[in-house]
């Protein structure tokens, strides 16, 4: 079985950058919204995203961002994909994609079967779906809140471009979460912390020690 792809998000120092390509990450992920214990300004991600060993994907993590703002990241930092994490319409995933010229991932939360329709939906629009753990309502972050959600909604379903699978993943639980859902990709951020923000480098080997092992 082909092995699963692990994108580390939310690096904010040189020191994630390194640990995350020694952990064997195959996305690393800057998050761009103010109010994430996360976020990074254009110009300090630039930096960062230099240090990128090659292969590695450089995803801008961006909530609700308009042109304007997408075109300051894009002008400043070298990205490979944009990850709109916000509440942007099918329409919108399509605007994106044809103005920036880049694969667009689209997050979208679950919290029930309800939301599985979205999936559907934003599957026919984006190069790839983030499935993620719906925040709680008046929640002040879109993701990256440690929330999981029900896997087993997941079991057996495909959709028509690639997924992966975000959400409350930690080093003990992504072992089994990969098992219950089908998942080749997982995102992590809050999993692989040892403080809101603050990576861990002993955490991303075992998490992707546990991957290994699903």
């Amino acid at each position: 079985m082909a092995e699963v792809r692990a994108k580390f998000c939310g690096l904010s120092r040189p020191a994630d950058i390194v640990a995350a390509a020694e952990a064997g990450a195959t996305y690393v992920g800057f998050v761009f919204f103010p109010r994430s214990p996360r976020n990074v300004d254009p110009a300090q991600a630039a930096g960062l995203a230099l240090e990128v060993p090659a292969g590695i994907c450089k995803v801008a993590l961006t909530v609700d961002a308009d042109d304007a703002a997408l075109d300051h990241i894009l002008d400043t930092v070298p990205i490979d994909m944009l990850q709109l994490h916000g509440r942007e319409s099918p329409d919108r995933v399509t605007e994106v994609r044809a103005r920036f010229g880049l694969p667009v991932m689209k997050a979208v939360g679950v919290a029930g079967k309800a939301d599985l329709a979205a999936l559907d939906t934003y599957g026919r629009v984006a190069d790839q779906l983030l499935v993620d753990a719906k925040p709680d309502p008046g929640a002040v972050l879109p993701g990256g809140n440690g929330l999981a959600f029900d896997w087993s909604l997941l079991a057996g379903r495909r959709w028509p471009v690639p997924w992966m699978l975000a959400g409350g993943l930690t080093p003990q639980t992504v072992a089994t979460a990969v098992r219950m859902t089908g998942a080749r990709q997982v995102d992590v951020s809050s999993g692989i912390e040892s403080a809101p923000g603050v990576k861990d480098p002993a955490l991303m080997q075992a998490f992707v020690a546990a991957l290994r092992d699903a």
